[in-house]
């Protein structure tokens, strides 16, 4: 299945075509892009001196920070979240239920281009934001001209410096890139069992999110040590069950050390999809208030104080893969981690930072659609009841055995997606297609899904190498059937995407807390770093 983060030979050989095109044209396109982020590492020091200075000058040190990151999460990724809620608690009226991070009371703009692209991807912003430097897309807190000086995080200076206690969380794998930048080193984000080996060595506290990716090894044929036991070898506390992670108390794991693997894992590894978890299955909420339980357990945890990243890192997947319904769903289970957060920080104001940003924007998303004119439909995304991705998984398999009509598939389309076909009995009653919202398909809507299903059947998922530009635009590296099935339902709600991966649009971080009013303005993500360094007083 396609890694919604990897990079693929396409995304190569893309970019050295642009950096070619832009010599021909007599640009150094590396020299520009150096330029740019030595002048945005600059900016970031000078921004670390300012923090600095206002730091002292008030007295806020933050003594326990959350960082929260939603992977991909822009302002529209947020701003629709809270339409949708808004028009699904009053009956589809025009009101905007806030999320509760909106409410801080400071917020930035800030630029998330890195060294080699403007539409940068999670290996390189999550190092800006975690080291105040730049580098390339693919590469992980290591410069970008050698690949061999390496970059010290907030989190290991913290640990080291000051003793904070340390927590790593995300819904995605454990060695994904963006977790991963705050305690490994690697040239190549797709390295992931040098960066288990990092995660096993860096001492930090509290790690909780899905399964390893390369476990044994990053060839299919390695046996390598797994890395949850090359964990427990250097002395974690490795859980793998929820009852077990539910069980875990202050002073009863035997360890200063925790690792938990969620024990429902979906799509490459990674926690569920929030509109595909079950009722009393773990959220990020759950796994924050977990940290938060162990990082503050004893006396020398307090005196120190603690670090807490977590990263919705499936809105980024989901936005990928163009899917709107699940996109929201896990932009509002991390609003609901942000509020766990925001509890500890109603019983410690003066010493806690919350901080809610994201590393890049993911998809294009954007509010408004050609065919809904000046109106949206959000609530019509309430139909979807299961990802894309489940869909593939539990649905969808059996399309490629070609027992399935696509009459019989039009069933499946009603039941997850609400969408009906014209003339059917549940289309009897409803607004004419395409006007009011209307769940019904138009012609044209039911030919491109069933010429969908058709490719779904004979050919499946594809690389982009191996489609037609006109056939890559229409499902991206994704099953046809699942893809239509999101469009048109987004379509139909008033919603679009521009691609199936990053854009360089700015994106937002939400501050509230010790030492939050330096996070006002416009900034660069550089200056996340800079600015938590002054104030944490590290060097």
């Amino acid at each position: 299945m396609f890694n919604a983060q990897d990079h693929t030979a396409s995304d190569v050989s893309r970019r050295t075509f642009i950096a070619g095109a832009a010599a021909g044209l007599g640009i150094a396109a590396a020299g520009v892009a150096g330029v740019s982020a030595h002048a945005a590492e600059s900016a970031a020091s000078d921004a670390k001196a300012s923090a600095k200075a206002d730091a002292k000058a008030s007295g806020k040190i933050p003594k326990y920070v959350f960082l929260f990151i939603g992977d991909g999460m822009g302002n529209e990724q947020v701003q629709v979240a809270s339409f949708y809620k808004g028009a699904t608690e009053h009956d589809g009226a025009v009101v905007q239920s806030p999320l509760g991070f909106m409410g801080f009371p400071h917020v930035a703009s800030v630029t998330t281009f890195d060294s080699s692209s403007f539409c940068p991807d999670s290996a390189s912003t999550a190092t800006s934001i975690a080291t105040g430097h730049k580098t390339l897309s693919g590469t992980i807190n290591m410069d970008p001209e050698t690949l061999t000086e390496s970059y010290e995080t907030i989190a290991e200076k913290l640990h080291s410096q000051k003793g904070y206690k340390i927590g790593v969380l995300t819904s995605v794998n454990m060695n994904h890139a963006t977790p991963a930048a705050f305690y490994a080193h690697q040239s190549k984000r797709s390295k992931y069992y040098e960066i288990g080996q990092e995660l096993a060595s860096s001492g930090f506290e509290f790690f909780a999110g899905g399964a390893f990716l390369g476990a044994t090894g990053n060839g299919k044929d390695d046996k390598l040590e797994d890395l949850a036991d090359v964990a427990a070898d250097n002395g974690y506390k490795v859980v793998k069950t929820q009852a077990d992670a539910k069980a875990l108390e202050p002073g009863s794991t035997g360890s200063d050390r925790v690792l938990i693997l969620a024990e429902t894992v979906a799509d490459g590894g990674a926690m569920s999809y929030d509109m595909d978890a079950a009722a009393d299955e773990w959220r990020l909420a759950d796994y924050v208030q977990k940290g938060i339980d162990l990082l503050t357990a004893d006396a020398k945890a307090e005196d120190a104080g603690f670090f807490m990243m977590c990263e919705g890192g499936k809105i980024d997947w989901a936005c990928h893969a163009n899917d709107a319904a699940a996109c929201i769903g896990d932009v509002l289970a991390l609003d609901q981690a942000v509020s766990v957060a925001k509890a500890f920080y109603d019983e410690h104001p003066d010493e806690t930072l919350i901080l809610v940003t994201a590393d890049h924007e993911t998809g294009g998303l954007g509010i408004g659609y050609k065919t809904t004119n000046y109106d949206t439909f959000l609530p019509n995304l309430a139909s979807q009841t299961m990802s894309y991705a489940k869909f593939d998984s539990d649905v969808a398999a059996d399309y490629a055995k070609g027992n399935v009509s696509f009459e019989q598939a039009l069933a499946d389309v009603e039941k997850y997606f609400g969408l009906v076909a014209k003339g059917s009995d549940a289309a009897a009653g409803m607004d004419p297609a395409g006007k009011n919202g209307s769940l019904v398909m138009t012609d044209e809507e039911l030919e491109e899904l069933r010429t969908a299903f058709e490719r779904t059947v004979t050919v499946g998922a594809g690389s982009q190498a191996a489609m037609s530009e006109q056939d890559y635009e229409l499902y991206g590296s994704y099953q046809p059937f699942s893809m239509t099935m999101c469009h048109i339902l987004n379509h139909k709600s008033g919603l679009d995407h521009t691609t199936y991966a990053h854009t360089g649009a700015p994106v937002s971080i939400w501050a509230i807390g010790a030492g939050a009013e330096e996070f006002d303005g416009s900034i660069d993500n550089t200056d996340i770093y800079a600015k938590l360094a002054a104030l944490t007083e590290v060097e």
